[in-house]
């Protein structure tokens, strides 16, 4: 490995963008939607570096619909293609910079993204979906030149990431005194989502509806193959039931014999703070979820996103910590949403990067302000697939330091099914500790509610073997 003891400047010479199909499994209720299948984008990206030399790096994501704009007057199609249109209006910016560090690439596009997006009716969410995938590329190209991990290089800065050259709290700042404290984790907690269609108990499936394929389906049968005591649980905004759905899952829950953590996920299924603390005021009243309610280490974005920072939502904060995930639009909506008692936000690759690594930093600047820990950040994404995708967000995951992730992916789709032989091969080999083969299909490995991470610590960005690109089809241009 090269000694790392600069930011490099690079130029990207290429970049190009494909999709794959995902079937699910099984339904995957969130929200609005009931997802069965959608596209994955996978981008390609040709970095050049001092002296000339060259190096291509990946990123891969979900077209995930309804998430990044729940307008229900789009169709999942229509969802798709913003998507695309944020990869292509991105793409296109990245190749017409000039020679950067990696972080000033992003620095110098990421506004233009924004406003541009804009004008065509994108939110920033959806804006920042394009360079999310295509700074992950670039770093993996980065890491690649150099033979190094990602972990080494963000402990290096080998990107160069300086937030104040956007963001002007940061001057004063050490940057780069954070990013070399950051060390990931030998392995994480994968915390396990119930969605709103997923079967608790094996009564709740008739003889007709079972999928039968060897995989668990029922919460009961999840627990008991992948050992979780990691929990995220997702309410539907109408109390009655979901405190009525909650106490069947508390059923479930709580025959372990070991303490176990809950997020409660109200997926924006709110107007406003009042109609949260009824269904929390309700919870506490019920018996049945007394050691589930004593479990909730976190409340998720519970109020929808065009409202949820507008109104102080200290009365529910006090009960628990509140996290924003979709209000998380832009690179200053953490520290807007703390104004308004809001102690966390979500990590997710799909939302970038350095957007992670910038909140991370907030939150131990603020906590050593306070002079105690009060700001945190969650690790959440259901719709990682195996490969790239999952890779890299648990690779952003540990380097922030959060002990357990969202981890669904594994669970409504089944591994690498249907994704060449050749390509599931090398995924196994270069990475033992993540995967394991089953029925012929490599599938990610969850022992004891844990993900090994070793292997991530590879050259590049957490990946150690390339996709097929040519088994893919080049994405459709928006």
């Amino acid at each position: 490995m090269d000694t790392l003891d600069r930011a490099e400047t690079i130029t990207v010479t290429e970049i190009a963008l494909y999709e794959r199909d995902v079937t699910f499994r099984m339904p995957f209720r969130f929200g609005v939607v009931t997802l069965t299948e959608a596209p994955q984008a996978f981008v390609r990206v040709r970095v050049r570096g001092d002296g000339g030399r060259e190096s291509w790096g990946v990123a891969a994501e979900m077209l995930a619909p309804k998430w990044f704009d729940k307008n229900l007057e789009l169709s999942n199609e229509d969802n798709f293609d913003q998507l695309r249109s944020a990869l292509w209006n991105a793409a296109g910016m990245y190749r017409d910079a000039g020679p950067d560090t990696a972080f000033g690439l992003f620095a110098a596009c990421y506004p233009m993204q924004i406003r541009t997006c804009a004008n065509l009716g994108l939110n920033p969410l959806v804006a920042s979906f394009g360079p999310a995938l295509i700074d992950r590329a670039i770093l993996d190209g980065l890491c690649k030149l150099h033979q190094t991990s990602i972990f080494a290089a963000v402990n290096a800065n080998l990107p160069g990431i300086a937030p104040e050259r956007l963001l002007p709290e940061f001057e004063g700042f050490d940057m780069a005194a954070f990013l070399a404290g950051l060390r990931p984790a030998a392995s994480i907690h994968a915390r396990h989502t119930v969605g709103m269609v997923d079967p608790i108990v094996a009564a709740d499936r008739a003889d007709d509806e079972w999928i039968d394929d060897g995989l668990p389906e029922t919460l009961e049968q999840v627990i008991a193959v992948y050992g979780h005591r990691h929990f995220k649980l997702k309410v539907g905004g109408d109390v009655e039931a979901d405190v009525a759905r909650l106490s069947a899952i508390a059923a479930v829950l709580d025959r372990l014999a070991d303490p176990y953590v809950v997020s409660l996920d109200g997926n924006e299924q709110y107007r406003d703070v009042d109609g949260v603390l009824g269904l929390w005021r309700a919870m506490k009243e019920a018996p049945a979820l007394q050691r589930l309610v004593a479990s909730i280490a976190f409340i998720e974005q519970p109020i929808a996103r065009a409202v949820a920072l507008e109104r102080d939502v200290g009365v529910l904060a006090a009960e628990r910590p509140v996290i924003i995930d979709e209000s998380d639009g832009d690179l200053d909506a953490f520290a807007n949403a703390r104004q308004l008692g809001y102690a966390g936000v979500s990590s997710k690759a799909c939302k970038g990067f350095y957007k992670s690594l910038i909140n991370a930093a907030r939150c131990a600047r603020w906590n050593r302000e306070e002079g105690h820990l009060r700001y945190f950040m969650s690790g959440e994404d259901l719709t990682t697939q195996a490969g790239v995708c999952v890779q890299q967000d648990l690779a952003i995951a540990t380097l922030i330091g959060v002990d357990h992730v969202e981890r669904n992916g594994h669970h409504y789709v089944d591994g690498m099914r249907g994704v060449p032989t050749n390509e599931q091969a090398a995924f196994l080999a270069a990475h033992p500790d993540l995967y394991r083969r089953a029925d012929g299909v490599v599938r990610l490995r969850i022992e004891d509610g844990r993900i090994a991470l070793g292997s991530l610590d590879c050259a590049g960005f957490a990946v150690g073997a390339e996709p097929e690109f040519s088994a893919m089809r080049p994405m459709p241009q928006r």
